[in-house]
């Protein structure tokens, strides 16, 4: 049971390699470089210094997003492009679910956010029940100043968008610190593990949790 891990949300892209439930390898991408320049290298060092082939992975579970359309997409090609070759099973995990996981046990509602630029961010609310989370409403895009005005003091505010939005959470919120690299892999593992695999049909029409076209499909519309 080798599974393949790709994190790729956000400007840093995570790569883990976990076997039998456990990490066993974790590292991330240099920031100041594109993710397509160093997954593909990433992987088959993982992969050498286990001793392993491609098609000795059982899997490869890669986040959906929502997040950096381009980071997205190399993760995702690249997922769905190891599966097709190898065979081996594909699972998408949506980011924000994965980000819940990471949450401290003594925190029970928490919105998480990702900065969708423009002034706007991905948000989605979370409430645990006994030890899972569930969203407690759909994935949307909002201005910062919309979903803001949804915020009640003392709900616990995490997620990839705090640190692009600090300065303008009520301080009456505490702020979930972003998780080191196995942390965030981890959770990606635990929640990919709640998943189904995708069928071979499904993995041809994967495609992002984006919500919104791309920079310049944004920009052609007010053009």
């Amino acid at each position: 049971m080798n599974w393949l891990i790709l994190e790729t949300s956000s400007r840093v892209a995570r790569v883990g390699l976990a076997r039998d439930g456990v990490l066993v390898l974790a590292t991330h991408l240099d920031d100041a470089r594109r993710h397509a320049r160093d997954l593909a290298a990433t992987i088959d060092s993982f992969l050498k210094a286990e001793a392993l082939v491609p098609r000795d992975v059982t899997g490869v579970m890669v986040s959906q997003g929502p997040g950096s359309y381009t980071g997205l997409r190399v993760g995702l090609m690249s997922a769905k492009a190891f599966a097709y070759a190898t065979g081996c099973q594909l699972i998408a995990v949506d980011t924000f679910s994965a980000i819940a996981e990471q949450a401290h046990a003594k925190i029970h509602d928490q919105w998480i956010i990702a900065d969708a630029l423009q002034g706007q961010v991905y948000r989605q609310r979370f409430t645990r029940s006994g030890t899972q989370w569930q969203a407690a409403d759909g994935l949307r895009i909002d201005r910062v100043e919309d979903w803001l005005a949804l915020v009640t003091p003392g709900v616990w505010i995490s997620g990839p968008g705090v640190l692009a939005y600090a300065d303008r959470i009520p301080k009456e919120c505490p702020l979930v610190p972003e998780p080191d690299i196995a942390a965030r892999i981890t959770s990606v593992f635990v929640v990919g593990a709640t998943r189904v695999p995708v069928t071979r049909a499904e993995l041809f029409a994967l495609e992002p949790l984006y919500l919104r076209g791309s920079s310049a499909e944004e920009k052609a519309k007010l053009s």
